[in-house]
């Protein structure tokens, strides 16, 4: 209180300070800071001057939030294009992987289709042979109706061996993924839908259809 005292008393000496004899009525505070800046030989701009380092690490902090909520967000967008690019590679390996699966199962299926041509030829050779002259007495026929027999046998064992599976589906439900319907027609006893004849024998290869069977199905009466 003394050193306030005795700043306003020599602020209040005319011949001293005679343009801040008016004002007197200003904020104590700045005129007692003004008298010891004269005191010491400091004027206002020197007072100034010293806040004047804060403002600019204010100023400075400021560009480095605003540089740094910059880099946050490009680091964000980088991370999700490296997470997305992962993805569509996983998937694109994935995808290969499966064609090159797919090619290995089902690479043989044009090879496969010719056989079937001669696995059919097998089939009717065998059908047409009459059961009454396979007897002892003609042994030539039967020795030639049983090599065919098992031909036919061990044809179907390699088809199988490959994933090559017959498909005779007498008695079974009418399906067409894998049946292929010649006629329709009304009979007794049989579930309409279901199939009453097989003209010719289908084929699926590793669960894929690569022949349809050709088929009669019973119709409502």
């Amino acid at each position: 209180m003394a050193a306030a005292a005795r700043c306003v008393r020599l602020l209040l000496r005319p011949r001293r300070y005679p343009l801040l004899s008016c004002p007197l009525r200003t904020s104590p505070r700045l005129l007692c800071v003004a008298t010891q800046q004269k005191s010491t030989g400091q004027n206002l701009e020197d007072y100034q001057s010293q806040n004047e380092p804060k403002a600019e690490a204010s100023s400075a902090e400021k560009i480095f939030i605003e540089e740094k909520a910059k880099l946050e967000e490009q680091l964000k967008e980088m991370t999700d294009k490296y997470k997305r690019a992962l993805a569509d590679t996983e998937n694109l390996r994935q995808r290969s992987q499966k064609l090159v699966e797919e090619a290995k199962l089902y690479g043989i299926q044009s090879f496969c289709k010719d056989l079937l041509e001669v696995a059919d030829v097998l089939e009717k050779a065998t059908e047409s042979v009459p059961k009454e002259e396979l007897k002892d007495e003609n042994p030539h026929l039967k020795n030639l109706y049983d090599g065919l027999v098992m031909t036919e046998v061990q044809i179907q064992k390699v088809f199988k061996k490959h994933g090559l599976l017959k498909l005779n589906p007498v008695g079974a439900k009418f399906d067409p993924y894998e049946h292929e319907a010649l006629f329709h027609a009304p009979m007794e006893g049989k579930e309409p839908g279901s199939i009453a004849l097989v003209s010719k024998v289908g084929y699926k290869l590793h669960g894929r259809t690569l022949r349809p069977a050709l088929v009669g199905v019973v119709k409502e009466v």
